[in-house]
C-alpha cells in the first residue's frame, strides 16, 4: 500500500434530497461488496420514511456488482408500494449490469431523474 489517495474510497451515497413526497438517493462511484452496506443503510432508512416515490439517482455510479444489486433489490422489498421505487439515471455500465441480471424487466428504470418524478404512480 503506498498510502495514497487512490487508495482512498468515495462515499456511495453522495446525497439525499427530500421533496414533496419524494426521497432522492444520489449514489456515486463504484457500488460493490466494500461499501454496500453503506448504499443499504441509507435506503433502508429512507424506506423507513414511507416516501410516496423513493427514486435511486445512478448517473455517477460508474460500476455496480450483484452485491450492490441485491441492496437495490431488498430495499425495493422494504416499500409499502413497490412501484414508487425508481432507478433513475443510469449509465452504459449501469444499465448493462441491470439488463445482464434481468432486474431492468423488474425494477422502474427511467433515463432521467425528471421523468423519475414526474412519471405517475
Amino acid at each position: 500500500m503506498n498510502g495514497g489517495t487512490d487508495s482512498v474510497r468515495e462515499d456511495p451515497v453522495a446525497g439525499i434530497d427530500r421533496s414533496e413526497g419524494a426521497t432522492v438517493v444520489h449514489l456515486g462511484g463504484e457500488l460493490d461488496l466494500y461499501n454496500a452496506h453503506t448504499v443499504r443503510e441509507a435506503l433502508i432508512a429512507c424506506c423507513e420514511e414511507a416516501p410516496e416515490r423513493l427514486v435511486v439517482d445512478l448517473a455517477e455510479v460508474k460500476f455496480i456488482d450483484s452485491t450492490a444489486l441485491g441492496v437495490l433489490i431488498e430495499a425495493r422489498t422494504r416499500m409499502a408500494n413497490r412501484k414508487a421505487f425508481l432507478l433513475a439515471s443510469p449509465g452504459l455500465e449501469t444499465r448493462r449490469a441491470l439488463e445482464i441480471s434481468g432486474l431492468d424487466k423488474h425494477f422502474a428504470v427511467h433515463d432521467s431523474l425528471s421523468d423519475a418524478l414526474g412519471v405517475a404512480l
